[in-house]
């Protein structure tokens, strides 16, 4: 049993780290995947979220550095590990070796911060477990897949935080932090009142996503359709067999990949979102973007859908088709500045940055107890 003095030394220790921390703004790297930049300039879900924290952290008034792509923007101290995302670099080949050479420099560099926090997986558990700074990995993918179980059954021991509830079923028994859901600038999509007369179809074009259900579901209300989707190489020929053949309906219009600039217009004007999706959703981003413009969205109950969706009030959480064919006629009873209101209160970037704040001072003190105590 501990002594009293040691007791007592222990709570002077915590006291001492507890007023350190809040007595000056943190040092913070956020690592982020190289594929795309951050911002991305199209698709990336997991690139415009660090934009969004890192640019959230630095309004708050912590020291931030960003590690990503060279033609990254950003308010932080931009690290550039490669000249340009690695997506639209036509001379890339090997992308895993920039991430690998990123990751060298961040823990070279890992004295200038208080925490480090990585946006890529579990590609820096090898590293971190030998190195005795304090850090975080947001994990922003699926779970459920079966290679993934005997290497976290392996790395059971770094800090995580899950974007949802539902995305840490498959692996329940890892080092959770918190759950941290997306949050979106406050300013970065405004509330449209009056929607046009179509439906929306937002995000990439895999079996997974539910294109195909979208298109059906538009048919059989006889709403037309636009479909902004980027088609990855992995899903070229799924795109050409089956859901091409589909574009040619009249009430549909495929208008490809967007960028973060023609979203407003293209959600906004949306009389509803559809995300049919058919897989264990980690958050799906577009369901706040969409309620950010005041747009309902309806949902197949899949993944982290329940938990980001507020069934009645800020869309319709379905199970099958005929169910979503039915929400799509009950659209007009959802109030659109009910849908905003809700972003507001669950969905900035503002509360998502204050909780992992929060994370990274419970983190830090650890760190430096056992610092204090070696």
């Amino acid at each position: 049993m501990a002594s009293s003095a040691a007791l007592l030394a222990v709570a002077d220790v915590q006291r001492r780290v507890d007023d350190t921390l809040a007595a000056r703004p943190l040092r913070i790297a956020q690592v982020a995947p190289l594929y795309e930049s951050v911002p991305p300039k199209y698709y990336g879900g997991t690139e415009r979220i660090v934009s969004y924290l890192t640019e959230e952290l630095v309004r708050q008034g912590h020291d931030v550095t960003l590690f990503a792509s060279g033609d990254s923007h950003t308010s932080a101290r931009l690290v550039a590990a490669c000249p340009r995302s690695l997506r639209l670099d036509p001379a890339c080949v090997d992308q895993l070796a920039h991430h690998v050479a990123m990751l060298e420099r961040v823990v070279r560099g890992s004295a200038d911060f208080d925490i480090i926090h990585f946006h890529i997986d579990y590609l820096h558990f090898p590293l971190s477990r030998r190195q005795s700074y304090a850090h975080v990995t947001t994990l922003h993918g699926r779970l459920d897949i079966a290679d993934l179980v005997a290497l976290y059954e392996e790395f059971r021991d770094p800090p995580v935080v899950s974007i949802s509830d539902s995305q840490r079923t498959p692996l329940p028994w890892l080092n959770w932090q918190a759950t941290v859901y997306h949050g979106i600038p406050l300013g970065r999509y405004h509330f449209q009142p009056r929607p046009g007369a179509y439906l929306a179809c937002l995000g990439r074009v895999s079996p997974e996503k539910g294109v195909d259900r979208a298109i059906e579901i538009a048919k059989q209300v006889g709403t037309p359709l636009k479909i902004a989707a980027k088609v990855d190489k992995v899903d070229a020929e799924y795109f050409k067999s089956a859901i091409e053949p589909l574009l040619h309906d009249p009430l549909v219009e495929f208008i490809g990949e967007i960028g973060d600039e023609r979203k407003q217009d293209f959600l906004g004007n949306a009389q509803a979102l559809l995300f049919p999706i058919d897989w264990p959703e980690p958050f799906g981003l577009v369901m706040i973007e969409a309620m950010a413009c005041g747009t309902p969205v309806i949902a197949y109950s899949s993944g982290a859908v329940p938990e980001v969706m507020e069934h009645g009030r800020t869309g319709f959480v379905v199970q099958e088709l005929d169910d979503a064919v039915e929400a799509v006629r009950r659209v007009p009873e959802l109030s659109r500045a009910r849908c905003r209101k809700v972003f507001e209160e669950r969905f900035t970037a503002e509360r998502m940055a204050r909780d992992y704040v929060a994370v990274y001072e419970r983190l830090i003190a650890a760190q430096e107890k056992r610092r204090a105590l070696a």
